[in-house]
C-alpha cells in the first residue's frame, strides 16, 4: 500500500503551522464541495482526500505521529507498535475528545478513509469521531452584482441563481459602489447539523457616460449655448429623474459649476433624503450660422 503524503494533498510544507492547516483547508473545502459541484466525481474524491488530510494533520496527535513514522508506518505495524486501534481522537478514561472536519461528515460511514488512513490510524477512529462529531459553522460565501446607476438610484428588485436555488434580493434606493449586502444563511452548508454560512454580495456600479457618482453625489456636464452665457437667462438641465431650470447669470464662464442642492443620489436608508447634483457648464459653440449671423459676431469682435 503506498505511502499518502497528506501534506502534498493540502499544498502545504511540513514545517505548516495549525492555524495554517486549518486555513487551508477550509478554502480547499469551499472550493470543492459537494454543493458546488454537484456531479461531479472528480471533485468529490478530491473533497474525500483533503478532509482525509486534515483529519490527520489538523490533530496535534496524529500529526505527531504520522510525522514520526511517514513511510516507515508499515514496519512499525509489523513490530506490532502500532495497529488498527490506534486512535487520537478519543482518550478513554479522560473524557477528553477532538474533532475536525471529515470525509464522514458529508459522505456517510461507508468508504470515507482510503486503506492507508485505515490500516495508520484504524477503523475505530472513524466510529468515535461520528459519535462526538461537533457542530461546524458553514463558510460565507462571496459573490459580485453589477448593477445601472437607475437600479442604484431607484432601488429594484433582482434574482440571482446559487447552487441551483433562486434567491430574490431587493435594492433599496441609494445603494453605493462596493456595498456588501449579507443575507443569512445562504452561504456553504454547515457540518453535523450546523448553520450554513451567510451570502456576501459586493455591488458594483456600471460604468456609465454622463453621470460621475462620488458618495452621494452626482456630477456631470451641461452644455451651455453661448448666448444664455453672455447675455444670461434660464437653462433646462435633466437631472437623472427630473428636468429643472437653473438660472444663469450673464457672463457665464465655460467650467462654471453650479451646485444644486438635494438634487443628487438618494442616500441609503434614509427616505427622501438625497446628496447635491453638481453641474459644469460648458458653452457650446454654435455652428452653421447665416451670413447675417456671422456678420453680427465681426460687429460684435469690432467693438471689442
Amino acid at each position: 500500500m503506498d505511502y499518502k503524503d497528506y501534506y502534498k494533498t493540502l499544498g502545504l510544507p511540513k514545517t505548516a503551522s495549525q492555524d495554517e492547516i486549518k486555513k487551508t483547508f477550509r478554502k480547499l473545502a469551499v472550493k470543492y464541495h459537494p454543493d458546488k459541484n454537484a456531479g461531479d466525481k472528480k471533485s468529490e474524491e478530491k473533497f474525500k482526500e483533503i478532509n482525509e488530510a486534515n483529519e490527520v494533520l489538523g490533530n496535534p496527535g496524529k500529526r505527531k505521529k504520522y510525522d514520526e513514522l511517514g513511510e516507515n508506518w508499515e514496519q512499525y505495524q509489523q513490530r506490532g507498535e502500532g495497529g488498527g486501534g490506534f486512535d487520537h481522537s478519543r482518550r478513554q478514561g479522560g473524557g477528553r475528545q477532538q474533532t475536525h472536519f471529515s470525509g464522514e461528515d458529508f459522505f456517510g460511514s461507508e468508504g470515507n478513509f482510503s486503506d492507508f488512513f485505515e490500516s495508520f490510524f484504524g477503523s475505530a477512529s472513524g466510529g468515535a469521531r461520528q459519535r462526538g462529531a461537533r457542530q461546524v459553522h458553514g463558510q460565507d460565501a462571496q459573490a459580485e452584482m453589477e448593477i445601472t446607476l437607475e437600479d442604484a438610484f431607484h432601488g429594484s428588485s433582482k434574482q440571482i441563481v446559487l447552487n441551483g436555488q433562486r434567491i430574490n434580493l431587493s435594492l433599496k434606493p441609494g445603494i453605493y459602489e462596493g456595498q456588501v449586502l449579507r443575507m443569512k444563511g445562504k452561504g456553504v452548508e454547515g457540518m453535523n447539523g450546523g448553520a450554513a454560512g451567510d451570502l456576501l454580495i459586493t455591488i458594483h456600479l456600471a460604468k456609465q457616460t454622463r453621470y460621475e457618482v462620488t458618495g452621494n453625489d452626482l456630477r456631470f456636464e451641461q452644455a451651455l449655448d453661448v448666448y444664455t452665457a453672455v447675455l444670461g437667462g434660464k437653462l433646462n438641465v435633466d437631472v437623472f429623474d427630473k428636468k429643472i431650470k437653473v438660472d444663469i447669470p450673464p457672463g457665464t464662464d465655460s467650467g462654471k459649476v453650479f451646485r444644486l442642492k438635494g438634487m443628487g443620489m438618494p442616500i441609503f436608508a434614509k427616505t427622501g433624503v438625497r446628496g447635491d447634483a453638481y453641474v459644469k457648464m460648458m458653452i457650446s459653440v454654435p455652428k452653421n450660422l447665416t451670413a447675417e449671423e456671422i456678420e453680427l459676431f465681426k460687429q460684435l469682435k469690432g467693438t471689442v
